[in-house]
């Protein structure tokens, strides 16, 4: 698909579209996120009755998905083909399987995000919009969806739309798609708002003043943090060519995973490191207890989740594995807790993405923006040494960057 200019006389039309896009999507986000919390607490609940039924839930999910979901099954990778020109479609069919899918894989416990239904469910219905305006690059209408879908689920617009400029290709950012995406993700977040979507924030009051010691432990955090996040990827990328290689039937593939997954949820404090890891966010922000492991096995128990295929997503595991990470470290540095868990939080999880802008304004617009330039410091380091690993195998990376 030949890439088509901007042309400012579409901006009006563009922009009227991208607020209705933003209003659907964030209707969409509040319904799928307000389930997904009622499904999360009903297993919660329930854990050793649910867990167990991980894989045989996992496999009949994926058998209906495959024979009836043609090629949406190839879930964020499609996405990303299609913001890279490389795909013409995404069919209307992923929105319902993907919803479906990521509650399936919470309610039974796997270990798993929410963003990448937020992600496809915006760029397949931006896409369809798209149809609209003949003469605008289409891909323009991906990162506006992909906005909107993060923008209505976190409520964090401006970090949604720095992650959808810049997330396709790293370093380059898609200044052409600049204002359309922020109506789009602004609107997105205003409807998840009015509809009473919850939203995670934390006010860190006790920041330390920067000063070369302080400064010098924020440059060690980033590396340490950078690591981590580049670890996590690589390692996720290297089980799904391993599931593949060993395991080449998807729903084999998930009920044998699944049934490892349900015995070691199980077994690692009944369910502790099930589902989002909303519930070691908590703990790391309000003195309750977090274990020196807890980061590391949240860390592997989502990899196998999303290896096997089990739909969800990353982002929300890689907020836990980073303040779990965070609340580890405070002590070892000498700083306050919430502060370095918030630091690992917003973090790992650009490292993880290869993302730099969102994560510096994600911590910015959950914890505050007065500790900008401490997001921005440790984010800063975080992506330089995250070895340019990705958990989206279909990023590009520019050539300036390679």
């Amino acid at each position: 698909m030949k890439r088509v200019p901007f042309i400012k006389s579409d901006l009006g039309m563009m922009l009227i579209l991208s607020v209705l896009i933003g209003i659907v999507v964030g209707a969409i986000d509040t319904v799928f996120g307000r389930i997904l919390i009622y499904l999360t607490d009903f297993r919660s609940e329930h854990s050793l009755l649910l867990i167990p039924f991980l894989a045989p839930a996992g496999m009949i999910f994926t058998y209906y998905f495959l024979k009836y979901g043609k090629n949406s099954s190839k879930g964020m990778g499609l996405v990303f083909k299609a913001g890279h020109q490389e795909e013409d479609n995404i069919p209307k069919r992923l929105v319902p399987f993907v919803i479906l899918g990521t509650w399936v894989t919470h309610l039974f416990g796997g270990s798993a995000g929410r963003e990448g239904v937020a992600i496809q469910v915006g760029a397949s219905i931006s896409l369809a919009a798209s149809s609209f305006m003949k003469r605008v690059d289409a891909s323009q209408f991906i990162i506006m969806g992909m906005a909107a879908g993060f923008a209505g689920l976190f409520e964090t617009p401006i970090a949604a739309s720095f992650f959808a400029l810049e997330v396709l290709t790293v370093g380059a950012l898609r200044y052409d798609a600049l204002l359309p995406t922020l109506f789009a993700a602004f609107a997105a977040d205003v409807t998840s708002k009015w509809l009473g979507l919850e939203k995670f924030s934390v006010a860190i009051e006790n920041a330390p003043s920067i000063d070369a010691g302080i400064f010098i432990k924020l440059i060690i955090l980033g590396i340490i943090f950078g690591l981590c996040g580049g670890a996590f990827s690589s390692a996720l990328n290297k089980m799904k060519n391993l599931f593949v290689e060993k395991l080449p039937n998807p729903v084999r593939r998930v009920g044998i995973v699944g049934g490892l997954l349900s015995l070691l949820l199980l077994l690692l404090f009944s369910g502790r490191y099930a589902g989002l890891g909303t519930n070691l966010i908590d703990a790391s922000f309000s003195a309750s207890t977090i274990n020196p492991y807890d980061w590391l096995l949240k860390a592997v128990l989502t990899i196998l989740t999303v290896a096997a295929g089990f739909q969800g997503g990353e982002v929300t595991p890689l907020f836990a594995i980073g303040s779990t990470l965070g609340v580890v470290l405070s002590s070892f540095f000498g700083l306050p807790t919430a502060f370095v868990a918030a630091l690992g939080y917003v973090s790992v999880f650009g490292s993880a993405t290869n993302t730099f802008l969102a994560p510096i304004m994600i911590g910015a617009e959950v914890f505050g923006f007065e500790n900008l330039p401490y997001f921005f410091i440790v984010s800063s380091v975080a992506f330089v040494f995250n070895g340019n690993k990705s958990i989206y195998g279909n990023q590009k990376v520019a050539a300036i960057l390679q």
